[in-house]
């Protein structure tokens, strides 16, 4: 015989249950979520506050880095973008996000 009998499942149980064991099916969830939260979410928050602060403080003379790899000397700023001199009268007007790094003083030469 190729075709196995097929038995009848027994009555499944009441739903319902009590709180504590719908609480503790969630609990492996909601602690997910929390360490998500710890080890991913608040960190990068804190790391965009960084990068705005960093942004707002530029001003002439800084010697920044991009995230395009570009690095120069700020020359003139607007309240969205700013001028960096990449070499001796070459001057690139980039978007004031796009700076990645303020370097310390006499990095570009």
């Amino acid at each position: 015989m190729l075709i196995s009998p097929a038995f009848a499942q027994a009555a499944a149980p009441a739903a319902g249950g009590d709180f504590m064991s719908q609480l503790s099916g969630m609990l492996p969830l909601v602690l997910m979520f929390v360490a998500l939260y710890f080890i991913m979410i608040r960190p990068q928050m804190k790391r965009q506050k960084e990068h705005r602060a960093m942004v707002e403080a530029l001003a002439k003379g800084d010697e920044v880095a991009t995230a395009g790899g570009l690095l120069g000397r700020v020359v003139d700023l607007d309240e969205q973008f700013l001028f960096v001199e990449v070499a001796s009268g070459v001057k690139l007007q980039l978007q004031r996000q796009a700076v990645t790094q303020v370097l310390p003083k006499g990095s570009v030469k």
